[in-house]
């Protein structure tokens, strides 16, 4: 068993549930030893490279005296398919505090490799190497991977413990846990480990958090053995005993309001002694269950996306017959416009069951009587402004030009209300069905900013993002007011909005991207707003509606 510094090892961090992202799990064996007197007090550094440097991104906990250490810290990192990753692990012997670099610690060798490799294989042990490539002797470093993009939540505990075994002859235990999950192949992977507390046979140890992937690897059956020692600081810790429960057990136990207690039982004892019961009684004192739900459960679970398309038609595109109007329509050349409408557009219709879109218009004076009007269908048909497709969205547009009057001024408040209220309309079935995207395409910045901000504020209650994107060279400074990046947008009023659903992209900053990447950019966000919006209202995804999962248990100890 190895030894470990006495302060609690934090949980990996609970994963944000928009993001692709790995744990890595370590473990070394055949460390060299550096310490005269004691073995080696180990930690790992993870460094990943970037722009051809190493910069460091975590470190693990000090195991204290092991040549073998197991490590309870789990790294996570985001993973990229698309891109090479590499990482560089560095073991030391630390001297310093933990947790930080420290000039004396000893090097006990590295390994490079790329996260493509780890997630490849899901579990690589490599050699560890010293400087200009020389084997550290019969060091390595095991590295495990689990993907924990669809991981469904996580779960805070708390235990203590009664009257356990004095295993300290002049002063009382000094007691830590370890929690440990049983895998397919019966081995044993380390969840989490408590911090110590000092000569007490009836300790309360703080509580901690840990994702359901980490713990049952989101199987609530699976087997989870629970380890308790008394701590000794040269690494020789003694065994006072264990008990295998799993986390449906748990969770049940406290929704039927039960004590959820066990035996912590030492095996040599039990076999010794003809009347050996325990050797204490190990107790969850709380216990609270919280599901994430990810995008791509909210998607799978049957909520559509529904994107509508606004477009600028005031008169500071230029006149589109000029081949310098943001608007003229050149057939071997796509304006920025159609550039930014297609890229986005083939995206979002992938999440649409009908694949139409909303397309309307606003700041042009368009027939019969020639008004202007800041909402209007660009296919005329005001009873059915929906197109076929983004194909579709495309032929409105160019068939809308020749028919209307560039004008002004740039009014999108009424187009941001007009889906705010169908919006609305979804909010009310109380059900992740439908969530909306306003995708606005303009060459200006607004002359309606009051009127803007109050309509972005009520639409932040509602399933509902909006993309601005700026086409052309105008100064879209005071554009940037809108996205809530740099600050909590507020209303006229001073109400603030309840998240951020804005993301305004300039487009000449992706003139020269490729449609991939520009829709990457235009779309990161919306992931994380449909997760906010359906978390704050704590909609399950549909398919999961009827579970009732979602409620925390919990119970006094």
């Amino acid at each position: 068993m190895s030894g470990y510094s006495e302060r609690a090892v934090a949980p990996g961090v609970v994963p944000a549930p928009c993001a692709s992202k790995v744990e890595l799990r370590l473990s070394c064996r055949h460390l060299l030893d550096r310490d005269p007197l004691t073995k080696s007090d180990p930690s790992v550094v993870l460094l990943q490279q970037a722009q051809g440097q190493w910069l460091q991104v975590d470190r693990t906990e000090v195991v204290k005296s092991s040549l073998h250490p197991v490590f309870s810290k789990v790294f996570t990192v985001d993973y990229y398919f698309e891109e090479v990753q590499k990482l560089r692990f560095e073991v030391y012997d630390t001297h310093g505090p933990s947790g930080l670099t420290c000039q004396d610690d000893d090097f006990l060798g590295g390994m490079e490799c790329t996260l493509g490799q780890i997630v490849a294989q899901k579990k690589m042990t490599r050699p560890l190497l010293l400087r200009f490539g020389r084997n550290a002797g019969k060091s390595t470093i095991t590295v495990i991977a689990e993907d924990i993009s669809g991981n469904n939540g996580y779960v805070e505990l708390s235990f203590q413990a009664r009257k356990l075994d004095d295993k300290d002859l002049f002063s009382k235990s000094d007691p830590f846990l370890e929690l440990y999950r049983v895998n397919d192949d019966g081995s044993e992977q380390l969840v989490y480990r408590t911090e110590v507390v000092k000569n007490n046979l009836n300790p309360v140890w703080e509580p901690f958090k840990v994702s359901l992937n980490s713990l049952c690897s989101c199987e609530e059956t699976r087997p989870l053995k629970c380890l308790v020692w008394d701590y000794d600081s040269r690494g020789k810790h003694d065994f006072i005993g264990d008990f295998t429960t799993t986390f449906a057990e748990m969770h049940k136990a406290f929704e039927e309001e039960q004590q959820a207690q066990w035996d912590c039982v030492n095996a040599k004892y039990k076999q010794k002694k003809r009347n050996y019961k325990n050797s204490g009684v190990v107790i969850l004192a709380d216990l609270k269950l919280h599901r994430v739900h990810s995008f791509l459960d909210y998607i799978m679970g049957g909520c559509q996306i529904h994107c509508t398309v606004a477009i600028d038609f005031t008169a500071s595109n230029g006149d589109p017959r000029n081949s310098c109007s943001l608007h003229h329509i050149n057939p071997y050349q796509p304006n920025e416009y159609l550039r930014a409408l297609v890229a986005v557009g083939e995206v979002c219709q992938d999440y649409d069951s009908d694949k139409r879109f909303s397309a309307l218009g606003f700041g042009a004076r368009i027939p019969p009587k020639y008004e202007v009007s800041h909402d209007f269908a660009i296919n005329f048909n005001p009873e059915d402004d929906e197109c076929e497709g983004i194909q579709g969205v495309v032929e409105a547009y160019q068939n809308c030009l020749p028919k209307v009057q560039l004008y002004g001024p740039t009014n999108v408040a009424p187009i941001i209300s007009k889906v705010a209220r169908m919006a609305a309309a979804e909010e009310s079935t109380g059900e992740a069905s439908q969530y909306y995207i306003l995708l606005i395409l303009t060459d200006g910045v607004v002359t309606d900013m009051s009127d803007t901000r109050e309509a972005i504020v009520r639409a932040s209650h509602l399933p509902m993002s909006v993309i601005i994107v700026g086409v052309g060279n105008a100064d879209f400074t005071d554009m940037q007011i809108l996205d809530g990046d740099d600050g909590v947008l507020r209303s006229p009023r001073g109400e603030p909005a309840l998240r951020d659903i804005v993301q305004f992209v300039p487009f000449r900053e992706l003139k020269n991207a490729s449609p991939a990447a520009l829709a990457k950019c235009v779309l990161a966000e919306v992931p994380k707003q449909v997760v906010e919006y359906y978390s704050h209202k704590e909609l399950p995804p549909r398919s999961l509606g009827a579970q009732t999962g979602e409620a925390a248990a919990s119970s006094a100890p």
